[in-house]
């Protein structure tokens, strides 16, 4: 009886250790920024760090009247920054690196992105260490790997001049031993590369940036993903948490937070957060 309560107690203690290792931290800082502990590892995403009102509307953009970001973060820009071991950034819009996160962060502090453009800018910065992703990409344990999007319809890049204003989006997937897989989706629209992604890597965690986001003089032709995008995560990844963010902070954005609670609770969309600035996510 001793000897197997003794192996019954190293099981639970195992069994909590597992636990303790798969479990994914995620705090919605504001936008589609984001703090992640994953894996022993914490990784900034995105960061728009200014505070509210410094930056005026996007041109070209409905609500360009307003100025960025349109809400405050729920806490200082030192407490975002503390224990953050890389930071990913999945393009250079001002509304996911902005000139408060290139100031802030600190320029010997790895980060990684989409393409060898984005990591020339980001160099110029004065940023030392910046790492292009690729598939599997290892960081601290944690595998990397790049995701494909459209950051608006095909209609806009038929246009040269949107396609460029537009440019290229990244998606990343995290994944890493006894942990759960994050996909996050980034700003596109769904299209085949969100269903490649998700059939390749079957994510147990995946984050929407669902804001909806509108272009002036183009009604109904989104950049980024809204509701029944959301509708159609829950049926493709059944077994899914969804999480939706980059909603309220910026002046293009067609969907609030609010709007969204209220369609998930219409709709009885089970396993969907729409977190509030600061909150944390344990999966």
């Amino acid at each position: 009886m001793k000897v197997k309560s003794v192996l019954s107690f190293l099981a639970l203690s195992t069994l909590l250790t597992t636990t303790a290792q798969a479990a994914i931290n995620y705090q919605h800082i504001r936008n589609a920024t984001a703090k992640i502990h994953y894996g022993q590892t914490t990784f900034l995403v995105d960061p728009y760090l200014a505070p509210k009102g410094t930056y005026e509307g996007f041109k070209g953009t409905i609500n360009s009247e307003k100025r960025n970001p349109l809400i405050e973060m729920a806490e200082p820009v030192e407490s975002v920054l503390k224990g953050v071991d890389a930071v990913i950034v999945t393009h250079t819009h001002d509304d996911h690196w902005d000139e408060y996160a290139q100031k802030a962060i600190p320029k010997d502090l790895p980060i990684f992105v989409q393409n060898a453009g984005d990591a020339k800018i980001i160099r110029s910065q004065g940023f030392k260490d910046v790492r292009v992703l690729g598939k599997n990409t290892e960081f601290n344990q944690v595998k990397l790997s790049k995701t494909g999007g459209q950051h608006g319809t095909d209609e806009m890049y038929a246009n040269p001049q949107l396609a460029e204003l537009l440019g290229d989006a990244m998606g990343v997937v995290m994944q890493a031993a006894d942990e759960k897989t994050l996909y996050i989706v980034g700003d596109t629209i769904w299209n085949y590369e969100v269903d490649t992604a998700l059939e390749r890597y079957k994510p147990d965690v995946v984050v929407m940036n669902t804001g909806y986001a509108q272009l002036e003089g183009i009604p109904n032709s989104s950049i980024i993903m809204g509701t029944e995008d959301v509708a159609k995560m829950r049926q493709v990844a059944p077994n899914a948490d969804i999480i939706t963010v980059h909603m309220d902070a910026v002046n293009h954005a067609a969907l609030s937070s609010n709007d969204m609670r209220a369609f998930v609770e219409k709709q009885k969309l089970q396993k969907v957060a729409v977190p509030k600035e600061g909150e944390v996510l344990t999966y």
